[in-house]
């Protein structure tokens, strides 16, 4: 028996990035040059690898506990629930983070920016969604940092989520930005998304009931996977 076939739907216009969009200077070295070519799924595309619970540690949504000593910056609380097109919890999905110190850098040796790292932060986490949707990161709050892009760019504060679904194939990244950033409104990345209201659904929300007492202010950033109300992702030419 063939599986059944997932249809493909095009996403409203303006809700997504632009794959060429000239502000951000290397989508034009990167995007492609010939339309997109869609093939039908098989069963080994939509069934496989399993992402198990017994491969996540404890520590691994806490990115303030996985070193001998405390990350420097401010510690946060990002929460939130990932949904399909009618609201409905997406359960049992691995979602991953990553991101910059409290001083904009990243643990990577192509990041050379000046600014310090931190021993204690390493930038990365993942957890599996709940029954209910439901996914919690405890970390610091990213800095901002320059990535030359045109003159005096800095990128705003943000973290990337990775979201998987049954398969590597239906890998989906997209970026959580936080309110009241001056730098959004100068960021290519932000703005190549042509419609106002999806460019807003990246922002996390202030989540007063998820802020611990002298601990942690937390933000909420839920997930939307398809629809009017999707996330933007990042495109993977």
């Amino acid at each position: 028996m063939k599986p059944a076939q997932t249809r493909y739907r095009r996403p409203h216009p303006g809700t997504q990035p632009d794959y060429n969009y000239p502000p951000y200077a290397s989508t034009q070295k990167r995007c492609p040059t010939q339309p997109l070519v869609i093939p039908p799924q098989t069963l080994s595309e939509i069934t496989g690898p399993i992402f198990g619970t017994d491969e996540i540690k404890a520590t691994d949504n806490d990115l303030t506990r996985q070193h001998k000593g405390d990350p420097i910056g401010e510690r946060i609380i990002v929460a939130g629930r990932v949904l399909d097109e009618n609201g409905s919890a997406v359960p049992h999905t691995l979602v991953e983070v990553w991101q910059a110190n409290a001083a904009g850098r990243y643990p990577h040796k192509t990041d050379q920016h000046n600014a310090p790292l931190d021993p204690n932060f390493s930038g990365a986490g993942r957890a599996m969604t709940d029954a209910e949707g439901r996914y919690r990161f405890i970390t610091i709050r990213p800095g901002e940092y320059p990535w030359r892009n045109h003159y005096n760019a800095w990128r705003p504060a943000h973290i990337h989520f990775s979201l998987f679904g049954p398969a590597f194939l239906t890998r989906m990244v997209t970026q959580m930005y936080f309110p009241g950033d001056p730098l959004l409104h100068y960021d290519p990345m932000y703005n190549c998304i042509a419609n106002e209201a999806a460019r807003a659904r990246l922002v996390g929300v202030f989540d007063w009931e998820n802020t611990l007492p002298e601990q942690a202010l937390g933000y909420r950033f839920d997930i939307v996977l398809r629809g009017r109300e999707e996330t933007p992702m990042e495109k993977m030419p």
